[in-house]
């Protein structure tokens, strides 16, 4: 097999389909956060203004999405199948969100009548919600495993069995952690009495996030140890947790001094390490069959051939600088406090 400084190509393609979904929910993560409070503010000024903080970057973010989906295709065609079957009504439910979502942005203020405004702020609010909610329900699905048989055919249910007790309590936490990120981003990007407003928004987000992602802990712990089986396996990961809880606990602090570059920045690296536990976790399982172990879809029996590997890894290494060149002069751009003209939503 195939190596690079040491590391087997498998494991190299791991390891960037998950920088690529790290950097998804993390800049996206915003973007549905800031839609999720859309609702809490009262006037259409304050409204316009929150959807203009976003407006230059969405659709940009949605970059990470398109890159990591052909990065999973193009590197475990196995797992991106097997997944989609399983997981075929979430995932159509997230694409159609995303249309609406989109649309909500463009349309939403084109018209000055007030039912017109509210219609598609609803929709604008709701999917971001919606979307938020459903990565987290996908995500617990992956780390409970899935009635996957011989030749990984999935054997389990099609419409509704995606919404487990366990799926909602991640899809609540993963809403919540995306509601406290939208929030900070928000924060640097307004002023007046909007800016006060999001300062009392956060503290409640805050408290929604520690009380969910306790209450899924908790109850991953108690009923689901086989999900913190490689934890056990390696005592070591246990330091990810911790530098997660240190991370999260820093937001705050940051955010009463004002410092909040910095809290969004530590609210990233929260982030980060969450789906850096899940990775470690799972590693080098993809998919867990429960059924029976023998059937687990790995990053060995999913991968592409290793000269595709090898061929795609070159490519990653040419773009990633590129990408990273696009988003900071993105950023750099549109720095700054919102300022409303002719051009916006």
């Amino acid at each position: 097999m195939e190596t690079f400084l040491g590391i087997d190509y498998p494991t190299l393609w791991y390891l960037v389909i998950g920088l690529l979904f790290s950097g998804y929910a993390i800049l996206e993560g915003f973007d549905f956060g800031a839609g999720a409070w859309h609702l809490f503010f009262r006037k259409d000024l304050s409204r316009r203004i929150a959807i203009n903080a976003i407006a230059p970057v969405w659709d940009a973010n949605q970059v990470w999405l398109i890159i990591g989906g052909g990065a999973l295709f193009a590197g475990f065609p196995v797992m991106y199948a097997t997944m989609l079957s399983a997981m075929y009504v979430p995932f159509m439910l997230f694409l159609m969100l995303n249309v609406l979502r989109a649309a909500a942005i463009k349309f939403r203020s084109v018209e000055e009548m007030t039912w017109w405004r509210k219609s598609w702020d609803i929709i604008y609010s709701t999917s971001s919600i919606m979307i938020a909610f459903l990565l987290g329900v996908v995500l617990a699905n992956i780390l409970q495993g899935f009635a996957l048989g011989e030749n990984f055919t999935y054997h389990g249910g099609v419409f509704f069995s995606f919404l487990n007790p366990y799926a909602i309590m991640v899809g609540f936490t993963t809403l919540s952690i995306f509601m406290t990120q939208g929030a900070i981003y928000l924060l640097l990007k307004t002023e007046g009495r909007l800016h006060e407003r999001l300062t009392f928004l956060l503290q409640k987000g805050m408290i929604f996030f520690i009380i969910s992602f306790g209450i899924t802990t908790l109850y991953t712990l108690v009923f689901i140890p086989e999900v913190t089986a490689n934890f056990r396996a390696n005592p070591v990961y246990f330091v990810v947790p911790v530098i997660s809880f240190l991370a999260v606990a820093n937001v705050p602090r940051l955010v009463s001094k004002k410092q909040y570059m910095r809290a969004l920045i530590f609210s990233s690296l929260t982030m980060a390490f969450l789906l850096i536990l899940v990775a470690l976790q799972l590693y080098p399982t993809l998919l867990i069959s429960t059924i029976n172990p023998k059937f687990n879809v790995t990053i060995y029996n999913a991968a592409s051939s290793q000269k595709s590997l090898g061929i795609m890894l070159t490519i990653v290494a040419i773009g990633a600088p590129l990408l990273g060149a696009y988003f900071f002069f993105l950023y750099r751009t549109f720095n700054g406090k919102v300022k409303l003209d002719d051009t916006s939503y």
